[in-house]
């Protein structure tokens, strides 16, 4: 890896808006401002981070940052080769730190990738995200002690899970530099918890940072208050030649299967990898993309949403089994199971409230991964009809599903655009209106009626 922004795929002008805030939140720390939380700095200013970054750029280390093979560092803000170096930072308007940041853009464009490597850039010695440091590894391994990551694995973020975070947050930065949380799915905070999380944003600690994470900055994701009081770094949907490349160097994945992988997921890095490298993947992918071909009536219509929902409960069921496994026997053993003697046995059926709270738990993240796993059907289902659409316009596009082009064009033909538009249309509509909380299997099987009779 070069550096910490080099899986953050087609996103060059985000890596650049990036590169300079780290640059500028490094100058920050050199300066010494805010110093309030920077304890035991000497009075001439040299400090531990000044000592680490100085074993990191040892002139003497020809594989180091600091080598000059190149002529330029990787890792120096002032290399003529880095476009957000410190000078650009200082240079362009807007370009400094600030205390809260919103990652947006559609499902696949890297919006938690780019939080991830924000923060490494913010822990690096150097400030720039050189990859190499104990700062940018540790961090974006998820063992760094200053950065806190919230993955809903439920439904919502609850207010308790959100003011505990903040309580946290507030926490003087035990190497140095900054205390950092990262947000996953920020639209799922409930207006308790995005309350808690507005006040800590609205006098945030010297040294703490929020990152957050959303598809857009509409109000129906984050609220207008906290949109307010961040800088917002829009995402684009990636092409898929950037994908492809990404599969091949980083993966090992075979040209001519990333090429296809990153057709088929339509710029969603992490689908990509998984239609390369999972053969599971490309069969629910194929029965999906049968379905059209399955709606010969009423009774087909169903059934074809029947298997629909209970492909994405299996699939969903098999993602979670395990973790939840692991996380029953843990808190059995820590309530005493398998133990001997009155003690034990009493800690046992005191329990009975954790282990309830656990399966609630677990199944909220099974409900979420449920509709996570429909909704890459229903994305593969509209890539189908989106196909159909373009040969019936006769637009000069390429197809998103190459090897169900044929089918696609005999729709079209059948269906002609307006046909193909309103069939798309019925499964947009059905993704909403789960994203609604609409019961899943009614939104489908409206959905799987509305593109039989077309």
């Amino acid at each position: 890896m070069t550096d910490v922004f080099a899986d953050l795929v087609g996103q060059d002008e985000a890596v650049v808006t990036l590169r300079r805030a780290a640059a500028s939140a490094a100058a920050l720390l050199r300066a010494g401002a805010p110093v309030a939380a920077r304890v035991g700095v000497p009075a001439d200013g040299y400090d531990d981070l000044d000592a680490l970054a100085e074993q990191f750029d040892d002139p003497g280390d020809p594989s180091g940052p600091g080598a000059s093979g190149s002529g330029e560092s990787a890792c120096d803000p002032g290399a003529s080769g880095d476009p957000g170096g410190a000078a650009a930072a200082e240079a362009a308007p807007g370009a400094g730190m600030t205390h809260a940041w919103i990652f947006t853009g559609p499902p696949g464009s890297g919006r938690s990738v780019a939080a991830r490597a924000f923060a490494a850039a913010l822990q690096c010695v150097h400030g720039t995200g050189c990859g190499r440091c104990p700062g940018c590894h540790t961090t974006l391994a998820g063992t760094h002690a200053d950065v806190r990551l919230v993955v809903p694995e439920g439904l919502s973020i609850s207010v308790g899970e959100m003011r505990a975070l903040v309580l946290r947050a507030a926490s003087t930065p035990s190497g140095g530099r900054w205390q950092i949380v990262i947000i996953e799915d920020a639209d799922r905070l409930t207006e308790a918890a995005g309350n808690a999380l507005l006040k800590a944003i609205e006098e945030p600690p010297p040294r703490t940072v929020f990152l957050l994470c959303a598809p857009s900055t509409h109000p129906d994701d984050v609220s207008v208050t906290i949109r307010s009081r961040c800088r917002v770094v829009p995402l684009r949907q990636p092409p898929a030649g950037a994908v492809a490349e990404v599969l091949v160097r980083r993966d090992g994945v075979a040209p001519d299967v990333a090429q296809w992988a990153a057709a088929a997921a339509q710029g969603h890095v992490g689908r990509a990898r998984r239609l390369a490298r999972d053969p599971e993947a490309r069969q629910r992918r194929e029965a999906v993309l049968a379905v059209p071909r399955r709606l010969t009536g009423v009774g087909a219509a169903f059934d074809a949403a029947s298997a629909l929902i209970e492909a994405a409960e299996a699939e969903a069921a098999v993602s979670v089994a395990e973790a939840d496994e692991a996380e029953r026997a843990a808190l059995q053993t820590a309530l005493g199971a398998g133990g001997t003697g009155r003690g034990a046995a009493g800690a046992m059926r005191g329990a009975a409230g954790q282990l309830k709270d656990l399966e609630r738990r677990q199944k909220s993240r099974a409900t979420r991964a449920q509709r996570d796993a429909l909704d890459r059907a229903l994305v593969d289902l509209a890539g189908f009809y989106r196909d159909a659409l373009t040969m019936a316009l006769r637009a000069p596009v390429a197809p998103v599903h190459t090897d169900t082009a044929t089918t696609a064009a005999a729709g079209a033909q059948k269906w002609d655009a307006e046909g193909s538009l309103r069939r798309l249309e019925a499964v947009l509509e059905c993704r909403a209106a789960i994203e609604a909380n609409v019961k899943p299997r009614i939104a489908v099987e409206a959905m799987m009626l509305s593109l039989w009779r077309g």
